[in-house]
């Protein structure tokens, strides 16, 4: 059997996306160019790689087998290449992350900073919700993954390095806002506005009053911490975020913090990658980085 890894590279993006045209825009070649390829690629092995059913492409059996081991041959070459570079002794190379949405409020700011002390190291950056860097991790598609915590069953390395309390909203309006020692019992009849099911957010919440007995009136879903401030500060209900989202608008004025019994919710960040993952100088660097520099990081909550 002969292929090349052009062909497994195509391969594996047209895989990953199971869309010949999302591949050949990953690639910049055309999709007759791809599909040639695949083609080739069919032919030197002797078996199908994809089907189509209606509009859509899957994997053969054959396609999933070969998906599985080009992925580890392109981490092993991904390897060879940080070992190239570590024996080189330079701070250069790629770093490819994820971080979580709530994250990304403070990762930019972490990152500007490592750009400066660190110019000759690209940077890949991926802003998603927990249950998409949750795939990542288990397909070890990036270097390192900034989130809340992991689950245990995992087999991960997670490191604490930064604070994150979760602090209820308010408008500056609102009939709580300026109370001091507010009971939880006071937000029985209160309407929140929440995260959706799969955020570490709502479900730190719902621990949270569920420990307590407290049932909350979820009476909006939001995808994004954005929208939860935006209808906060309209007067549609209380929210439940980090305090790292809210700090331009609790500095303005346009929203305020309640001091209720029990908060702040205190949670971490953490910096995580697979267990026995051999990291990258670039990403070694960054994690050494971050968890030296992000620790002062802190942002004083203005309450109403």
């Amino acid at each position: 059997m002969h292929l090349t890894l052009r062909q497994l590279q195509v391969f594996t993006t047209v895989a990953q996306h199971l869309s010949f045209t999302r591949a050949a825009e990953d690639l910049y070649l055309t999709q007759p160019a791809v599909s040639m390829q695949i083609k080739q690629l069919e032919n030197n092995i002797g078996l199908p790689l994809f089907e189509q059913l209606g509009k859509k492409i899957h994997l053969t059996p054959a396609g999933e087998e070969l998906f599985r081991y080009a992925r580890n041959i392109f981490q092993q070459l991904d390897e060879m290449e940080q070992v190239m570079e570590r024996l080189k002794g330079g701070q250069t190379g790629q770093l490819d992350i994820s971080v979580a949405t709530t994250a990304n409020y403070f990762a930019t700011r972490l990152l500007a900073e490592f750009n400066r002390n660190y110019s000759d190291i690209t940077i890949k950056l991926d802003v998603t919700n927990r249950g998409g860097l949750l795939r990542q991790l288990e397909q070890n598609e990036k270097d390192l993954v900034i989130m809340g915590r992991p689950p245990e069953q995992m087999d991960l390395v997670a490191e604490p390095f930064l604070e994150n309390p979760l602090v209820i909203i308010a408008a500056p309006d609102h009939p709580l806002a300026g109370r001091d020692g507010i009971p939880l019992s006071a937000l029985q009849g209160e309407t929140f506005v929440v995260r959706e099911q799969a955020s570490g957010t709502r479900s730190a919440m719902e621990r949270f009053f569920s420990s307590r007995g407290i049932t909350l009136n979820t009476g909006m879903e939001m995808t994004s911490n954005e929208a939860i401030k935006q209808a906060v500060e309209a007067g549609l209900g209380l929210g439940i975020v980090s305090i790292h989202t809210v700090a331009r608008e609790l500095q303005g004025g346009h929203l305020v913090t309640l001091s209720v019994e029990g908060f702040p919710i205190l949670r971490h960040w953490y910096v995580v990658h697979r267990q026995g993952k051999r990291l990258s100088p670039a990403a070694q660097t960054f994690r050494d980085f971050i968890l030296q520099e992000a620790r002062p990081m802190q942002y004083p909550a203005r309450e109403g």
